[in-house]
Order: structure tokens, then C-alpha cells, then sequence
């Protein structure tokens, strides 16, 4: 049951990249097209931001299909619509925005949440009290303890043995 779910949402995550470029955007050109495929891939869709334009069925990432696909037409290299878009839109369009000062806390934002994370768990573990060792049994709790057992003993079945 478990595998046909997984399999059912590995489908349902797929139809949108499937259906996100219809066959009206698509270029003339293969070379071009193919060229505008590939930066589709390497720009963030900014309405679903965990997609890439080409993946997104958004309206917007359409508009930016629609961009790429101009400046390709007019001769612009693939930098040079990147950059356009990035002095449109910011460096969050990129999907791997380059390191610099502002973008220093979207590389380092997962280390540093992890180690403030696993710090807080170690501060945890060494702060938890220690439990002292349970107390030796009385001579009464031994000889009721001693009772149970044999008659447990004497009441099991075969299968116990």
C-alpha cells in the first residue's frame, strides 16, 4: 500500500512539468528552444519559489518563459538573460544564486539552523537530570516477588516451555 502512494505522488509530482510549457511557448528554433529549456531549469519560479519556471504552472513563470524566450530571439547569450532577470528580479530568481554578501545567510541558513539545532539538543542530553539506581529490594517485595514467579511457573502452558 505504502509503494502504490509513493508511486501515485512521484506521478502527481511529475503532471506539472509535464504540462508547464505548453506547445504555443515552445520556439521555432530547436537549438533556441532547447537553450530556453535550459535556463528554464536554472530560474526559480517566484510565485511557488521551490520550482523552476519550466516546472511552474504559474502565470508568472509563464511571463518569465515568455522573457526568456524574447531575449533569446534577439540574440541575447544565456548570461545575458540571466542577468536581465536578476536586475528585474534579484538574485532569489536564480535556483543556485551566486555566493556573495547578500546571499551569505541562504547558503549558510541551514548550517547554522543545524548547529544551533544539534546545540541545543547536546545542552539538552547533559543538562536532563540522572535517575539515581532503583533501591534493593525488602526481604518482603523478594519473598512476593519469589511467590509470583512460581505460580507463574507452575501455570504456564507447553508452548511456554
Amino acid at each position: 500500500m505504502i509503494r502504490v502512494l509513493v508511486l501515485i505522488g512521484a506521478l502527481l509530482a511529475c503532471t506539472g512539468a509535464w504540462a508547464a510549457v505548453s506547445p504555443d511557448e515552445m520556439l521555432k528554433d530547436p537549438a533556441l528552444e532547447e537553450r530556453a529549456r535550459a535556463l528554464g531549469q536554472e530560474l526559480r519560479c517566484l510565485v511557488c519559489q521551490n520550482q523552476s519556471i519550466d516546472d511552474s504552472d504559474a502565470d508568472l513563470a509563464r511571463d518569465l518563459r515568455h522573457v526568456v524566450r524574447e531575449r533569446l530571439l534577439d540574440g541575447a547569450t544565456d548570461e545575458e538573460v540571466k542577468d536581465y532577470l536578476v536586475d528585474r528580479y534579484g538574485a532569489f530568481v536564480l535556483l543556485r544564486p551566486p555566493v556573495q554578501p547578500s546571499t551569505w545567510m541562504l547558503w549558510a541558513g541551514p548550517a547554522i539552523i543545524f548547529l544551533l539545532g544539534a546545540t541545543a539538543v547536546h545542552f539538552y542530553v547533559r543538562r536532563r537530570p540522572t535517575r539515581e539506581p532503583a533501591a534493593p529490594l525488602s526481604e518482603d517485595e523478594r519473598a512476593r516477588l519469589e511467590a509470583f514467579v512460581q505460580r507463574r511457573g507452575d501455570t504456564g502452558t507447553a508452548a511456554e516451555h
